[in-house]
């Protein structure tokens, strides 16, 4: 019963991931429902390297490495009609994952509803702290790095409330460029070379 079971599920799960195109996805599971954003890896290397192995935990962070960072964490910050912001491990604004990278631009923008870029202090100041937006934000281009944007479930996007949390982040590999993008603390090492990072 219980081989049924699983192999029902897996079913399931492959048919929720059949209307994807080939690429790299992160599947957020929120106590508000599931959010599916896709992650551009072959615009922000680097940031897609650092989030990629901090919720599959092969990044090295001040969480111990091989524990997903991501899962359980709040959205600490949620501005109505402009974004959430999560992925501090404090809870409060102020945490991180024990390390500092540089931002990392490039034609993508802040051009629309739930697009997903990194949250910073200052230039070069990236970490794991990430928002996603309600609406188109051009003020933000050149300030933060956009690294994906959501797919599926901007309903869940815009129902999440301060508090609300990550009960699961979910990383989909499609395709073969998917499937051999490295996430690993060697290959973060390796795509930074090409920046002025700070750690």
């Amino acid at each position: 019963m219980r081989t049924l079971t699983l192999l029902f599920t897996l079913f399931l799960s492959l048919q929720s991931y059949a209307e994807l195109s080939d690429g790299l996805y992160a599947k957020m599971r929120t106590n508000q429902g599931n959010i599916i954003i896709k992650l551009a890896f072959d615009k922000a290397p680097l940031t897609v390297s650092n989030f990629v192995g901090l919720a599959e935990g092969t990044k090295h962070s001040n969480i111990q490495t091989g524990k997903p960072f991501y899962d359980g964490l709040t959205f600490h910050r949620v501005i109505d009609n402009f974004m959430i912001q999560g992925g501090d491990p404090r809870g409060n604004g102020t945490g991180g994952p024990g390390y500092k990278f540089a931002d990392e631009f490039s034609d993508l923008t802040h051009n629309k509803a739930g697009i997903l870029s990194m949250a910073n202090s200052g230039p070069n100041t990236n970490g794991s702290q990430f928002f996603i937006t309600h609406n188109a934000t051009p003020w933000l281009n050149g300030k933060h790095t956009v690294f994906g944007h959501v797919v599926q479930g901007m309903g869940v996007v815009n129902r999440i409330k301060k508090g609300d949390f990550i009960r699961k982040l979910t990383i989909i590999r499609i395709g073969e460029k998917a499937n051999n993008f490295q996430t690993d603390e060697a290959a973060f090492q390796r795509y930074g070379q090409r920046y002025n990072s700070v750690k």
